[in-house]
């Protein structure tokens, strides 16, 4: 079914987006990965040669470079791959961050809500017209059953009053995802695109290895109770290649199934209010694209 389909993967040099993109390549779709730094971006590449029967035609892989803190740099990598592909058949917006210590962007944001929110909104918009020319087409983005029991604080969004708390800066974003794909799936209605999300797992990968100590224990406590990335892309690739969710847009899914989220994700009102916010936050000029009307 992917054959010769084109999939943008971000965050995808290590953990669950390293194993999502091996499995697509494996269905021998065309795979772009997205990191920031080249030679991890060239040893992702060499493995994914390595565990798969494409040395044949290795241009099936291939990756741009893009910090996806930077707005400036997310403008950039939607230009380059405009400019080199004619497709996108599929946007896997996988990368995320969690951060124990408030940090903001060269852009001036909260880090956390930056990477795991605005850069998918962002690249997204940026590349939707060709996603959708490019119909059928799906969008998918990593959340998190971290989700449940978050809020949008739209007073504090950036938590810029009282105390940073990075757990919670996480909770928000992984709600946000659920938001964003549930606007997206409502605005994209009838384009012939898809966009849905999915909660990987409790998954062992490196997500907390810059946290302070404490942070890295707790991790190391419950990694026996941790899934593989394997594992974790399973429902990824599932959303990316399965023909039963061709129809199904705007859904959460958890081991590859629709899956209620949190009431608080259902809100629709919260949805578009956050969109509005993300376009303000982003510069996004939603009058030169007609999706975003």
């Amino acid at each position: 079914m992917l054959e010769s389909k084109n999939c943008l993967i971000t965050g995808s040099t290590s953990g669950i987006g390293k194993e999502i993109a091996i499995g697509l390549a494996k269905m021998k779709a065309n795979v772009v990965l997205v990191g920031r730094n080249k030679a991890k971006c060239q040893a992702t590449l060499e493995e994914i040669w390595r565990n798969t029967s494409i040395d044949t035609n290795k241009n099936r892989v291939s990756y741009l470079l893009a910090d996806l803190s930077s707005q400036a740099s997310i403008h950039q990598l939607a230009k380059e791959f405009l400019d080199r592909y004619e497709s996108l058949d599929i946007l896997i917006n996988n990368a995320g961050v969690f951060l124990s210590r408030r940090f903001t962007t060269v852009d001036g944001i909260e880090y956390t809500f930056a990477v795991n929110h605005l850069a998918p909104f962002l690249l997204t918009n940026l590349l939707f017209e060709r996603i959708k020319a490019s119909s059928p087409s799906r969008i998918i983005t990593t959340s998190s059953v971290a989700h449940r029991g978050a809020r949008i604080n739209f007073d504090n969004l950036q938590f810029e009053k009282g105390r940073y708390n990075g757990v919670k800066a996480y909770r928000q974003s992984k709600l946000a995802n659920i938001l964003f794909t549930t606007e997206l799936a409502r605005r994209s209605r009838g384009s012939g695109v898809t966009s849905n999300c999915f909660h990987p797992g409790g998954v062992r990968t490196n997500l907390v290895q810059s946290s302070p100590w404490y942070y890295r224990l707790i991790w190391a406590i419950i990694d026996p109770f941790l899934v593989s990335p394997k594992k974790g892309a399973d429902t990824a690739l599932y959303l990316a290649s399965s023909s039963e969710v061709d129809n199904i847009s705007g859904k959460y899914f958890v081991n590859r199934r629709p899956d209620g989220p949190s009431g608080l994700a259902d809100d629709h009102d919260a949805a578009a209010r956050l969109w509005k916010i993300s376009e303000e936050l982003t510069g996004y000029n939603k009058k030169n694209n007609e999706f975003a009307s």
